[in-house]
C-alpha cells in the first residue's frame, strides 16, 4: 500500500519537474539579446565634454559651464529615447540645435537693445562652434545646401517631374546627399528651400 502511494506521488510530481526545467533557459535568453543591447556606445566627443566640464568648474568658466551642462543634459535625455547619442554626429546635431538657438537669442537681444545678453549668447555660440569643429564630422554649409538643392531641382525637371512628385524626388536626393554629415541648415528650412527652388 505504501509503495503504491509513493509511486502515485512520484508520478504526480514528475510533470512539475519537467515543466520547471523548460521554464528557465538562461542561455537562450542571452542568445536572444543582440551584442549592441548588451553594451552601450558613447560618443567620443561626449567624453570630451564631460572632461571639459570638470576643467571649466575648476577654472570657473561660466559661459563654458552653461554650454557643457546643457549639452550633457540633452545627451542624457536623448539616452532615454529611441534615438540615443552614440556617435559624434548624433552629439553634433544636438550642439547644432543649441547653436541655432543661441544665434536667434542673440539677434533678438540686439533688436531689444540688450547688448550684454546678446554678447552672452554670442559667447556661447562661439563655444558651441568650437566643439562642432573639433568633432571630426564633415559640415555642409548653407551655401552648399543651396547648391545641392539647385542641382537636385535641375535633375528632377530634366526627368520630367513636377508638383508633389518633384518635391519628393528633390527632397530624397538632398537628404541622401546630406546623410552622415553635419548640416548648418535646419531640416524644416531645407523643405522651404526646395519649395522655393521649384517655384522659381
Amino acid at each position: 500500500m505504501a509503495s503504491r502511494q509513493a509511486t502515485h506521488w512520484l508520478r504526480a510530481l514528475r510533470p512539475l519537474r519537467i515543466q520547471s526545467r523548460r521554464a528557465y533557459h538562461p542561455t537562450s535568453h542571452l542568445a536572444s539579446e543582440s551584442p549592441s543591447s548588451a553594451a552601450t556606445t558613447t560618443a567620443p566627443l561626449l567624453t570630451t565634454l564631460k572632461t571639459d566640464l570638470k576643467t571649466a568648474m575648476r577654472s570657473k568658466d561660466a559661459p563654458r559651464l552653461t554650454v557643457l551642462r546643457a549639452a550633457i543634459a540633452a545627451a542624457n535625455n536623448a539616452a532615454k529615447t529611441s534615438s540615443p547619442v552614440t556617435t559624434n554626429l548624433d552629439l553634433v546635431a544636438l550642439l547644432r540645435k543649441s547653436l541655432r538657438g543661441s544665434r536667434e537669442a542673440s539677434a533678438q537681444a540686439r533688436e531689444a537693445n540688450r547688448p550684454e545678453l546678446a554678447e552672452k549668447e554670442e559667447t556661447q555660440a562661439r563655444i558651441l562652434e568650437e566643439y562642432i569643429a573639433a568633432a571630426g564630422v564633415e559640415t555642409v554649409s548653407e551655401a552648399q545646401v543651396h547648391d545641392l538643392v539647385r542641382t537636385a531641382v535641375e535633375e528632377a525637371r530634366a526627368a520630367g517631374s513636377d508638383g508633389k512628385q518633384a518635391v519628393g524626388r528633390v527632397m530624397k536626393a538632398v537628404t541622401q546627399s546630406l546623410k552622415g554629415r553635419d548640416v548648418e541648415v535646419d531640416t524644416k528650412d531645407i523643405s522651404k528651400l526646395v519649395s522655393q527652388a521649384l517655384q522659381g
